[in-house]
């Protein structure tokens, strides 16, 4: 009788522990946040729309779980192109679609919250972010991401490695028939992030940005929609170089594949921050709100820059996968693209349609 009462003690501990860990509301966050967990254990899930690849989300996808039993996380890996179509289509059309929106698009992203798709959430994590990650307190950068140049070390001479954009350029200009095929860069028309990171490189320095394009097409450049195919094909030696490719994905495929190295330009390096934001048509905005405070939290960073090898945007994370770890090494270079208004500007149809007939008159093959 006694052991039996003890066991079956042990058994209803057991089975209330997930969800007294569900329960708590985490340090320094206001105890009225308790109604957004019990919220969200009840809705049971967040749909979650990102380009970023499972591999990498999956850490934290089982962080999260573990940490809030009961609310599951159900991940759609596809293009950020996609993501943006998908989110307007649904919300036209009333079906159940993203919970959170968490796209390396920024532009879209920002295009989203202005167009209304986003809905406004101060998120108690949101002191610990730099201020130029938070839009209108519905949209916040995630990652710290380094933009650059991607190469085979094996079949490019360490001599060769272009250190600047400009030296890119008189790479490819000093002799186009050596990299015939062997260039690659995302396609802008397919491609959220390649659009973004041409419109910020044309901020920069218009001329240079043209010039590349250029410089690229002659060497009858191979255009991509998907950072992993262009990495597979520089790994194989089907292409040689690749520009302005995420350098997070580089650097975790670097580690493992003797082929991947890549160059952090020194004259500047743009950096992206994945952008996340509570969809105004969630059909569980609890659950929603929880995975994006995890998401910006020291622990959902700590296991972005670790188990999911993309760099944290908050300061108090150290390790080298972090904003202070890749300041300390490449300092003044790095130009995080702030998340503003500015980046909404290309889709003024007049703007856009303009920016792209520049693309293709330049990509053009000679």
């Amino acid at each position: 009788m006694t052991v039996r009462l003890s066991f079956l003690l042990l058994a209803t501990a057991a089975s209330l522990a997930p969800v007294a860990a569900f329960a708590q509301v985490p340090p320094g966050y206001p105890a009225s946040y308790q109604a957004v967990i019990d919220a969200a254990r009840k809705e049971g899930k967040v749909i979650v729309y990102t380009p970023t690849d499972t591999n990498a989300g999956r850490p934290l996808v089982r962080d999260f779980e573990a940490l809030y039993p009961g609310v599951k996380v159900e991940y759609n890996d596809m293009n950020t192109t996609e993501i943006y179509n998908r989110v307007i289509a649904e919300a036209a059309s009333n079906n159940a679609g993203a919970d959170v929106v968490w796209s390396s698009a920024m532009d879209q992203q920002v295009k989203l919250v202005g167009d209304g798709y986003a809905v406004a959430y101060d998120s108690p994590e949101a002191a610990h972010l730099p201020s130029w990650a938070i839009y209108q307190k519905q949209a916040y950068g995630t990652t710290f991401e380094p933009v650059g140049i991607v190469y085979n070390k094996r079949l490019l001479p360490a001599s060769d490695v272009p250190h600047t954009h400009a030296e890119f350029l008189r790479l490819l200009k000093s002799d186009p028939p050596r990299f015939q095929g062997k260039v690659t860069t995302f396609d802008i028309e397919k491609s959220g992030s390649g659009f973004l990171f041409l419109t910020e490189d044309a901020r920069v320095d218009a001329t240079l940005a043209w010039d590349t394009v250029r410089a690229m097409a002659a060497t009858g450049v191979r255009l991509q929609s998907s950072s992993g195919t262009m990495m597979e094909r520089i790994s194989s030696g089907e292409q040689l170089i690749g520009y302005n490719m995420f350098l997070s994905y580089a650097h975790t495929r670097a580690k493992k594949d003797p082929s991947i190295a890549y160059q952090v330009p020194k004259d500047y390096a743009l950096v992206l921050s994945r952008v996340a934001f509570v969809s105004k048509t969630a059909r569980n905005p609890n659950a929603a709100k929880l995975f994006l405070d995890y998401l910006l939290s020291k622990r959902g960073q700590t296991t972005l820059a670790t188990a999911s090898e993309l760099p944290s945007i908050r300061a108090d994370v150290e390790g080298e996968n972090t904003m202070a770890g890749l300041s300390k090494q490449y300092g003044k270079s790095l130009k995080p693209i702030a998340i503003d208004a500015k980046l909404a500007t290309y889709f003024d149809q007049t703007k856009r349609i303009e920016f792209l007939k520049q693309w293709q008159q330049a990509i053009k093959r000679p």
